[in-house]
């Protein structure tokens, strides 16, 4: 199972954590960072256990669960740039006085009638949880979704694809299997969405790339490796720095 597919199917509390124990291991949910259960991990002359050290990762990594989150997609969240801003400086524990003089908005009163809205569209989020869970014990007819990855930009209708037409994509582009060369690089967006997902299983999370290791795994790719390269960050799956020096997996 992938991290995103480990994201996605997460409980609330497990998202919560930022992590989830599975096996001899912790995983850190936002960016598949894993640590050994029995091992102890020394840093800064303190020994920390796996547990501990994962809480610790993703404070220095990720600052926190809350600004992970907050800072995805829109598509992901469903909230507004103000929505999202307005729950960032709660969660840094503004009063409503603050927030309002920070924004520069209305009054303390127009503060609480957002607090308010966000409010609602908790409860109706825990409505419709509700009703997915119920669906799901009866809905036997419901296809399994590939899962988007977390770091996707413009989430649209192209990522509308089930795991079967996932299966029957790479079956056709990558004749050969999918550690093979890929066919054409002639695509509609949903094939283009499988494809590169599954390019990118070939870089590893943990390390930094030259453009020159980026090209020579992509030229085993695919004759022209500069247009995968550049779709790869354009679909959010690649990074890199302003100059070109390092490239990465998206986490």
């Amino acid at each position: 199972m992938t991290v995103s597919e480990r994201f996605w199917n997460a409980s609330v509390e497990e998202l919560k954590r930022g992590y989830v124990h599975g096996g001899d291991h912790y995983l850190c949910l936002l960016c598949g960072k894993t640590y050994e259960q029995g091992i102890i991990y020394p840093e800064d002359g303190v020994l920390y256990e796996a547990e501990r050290y994962i809480r610790r990762h993703i404070e220095q990594a990720h600052h926190s669960v809350f600004d992970y989150l907050i800072q995805m997609d829109k598509k992901f969240t469903g909230l507004t740039e103000h929505q999202s801003s307005l729950l960032h400086l709660f969660y840094q524990g503004k009063s409503d006085t603050e927030v309002q003089k920070e924004l520069g908005i209305g009054s303390a009163s127009t503060i609480r009638n957002h607090r308010f809205v966000l409010k609602e569209k908790e409860r109706q989020a825990k409505v419709f949880l509700t009703l997915m869970e119920l669906l799901k014990e009866r809905d036997k007819h419901a296809p399994a979704f590939l899962p988007l990855h977390q770091t996707a930009r413009m989430v649209d209708d192209r990522y509308n694809v089930t795991e079967e037409e996932s299966r029957r994509i790479l079956q056709k582009y990558f004749p050969q299997g999918t550690d093979g060369p890929l066919k054409t690089f002639s695509l509609k967006e949903k094939q283009r969405v499988v494809v590169l997902r599954e390019i990118a299983k070939r870089f590893d999370s943990e390390r930094l790339y030259t453009e020159k290791e980026v090209n020579e795994i992509l030229k085993a790719v695919y004759d022209d490796h500069v247009t995968v390269r550049r779709y790869l960050i354009e679909y959010g799956f690649l990074d890199r720095k302003a100059d070109g020096s390092q490239y990465w997996l998206k986490k």
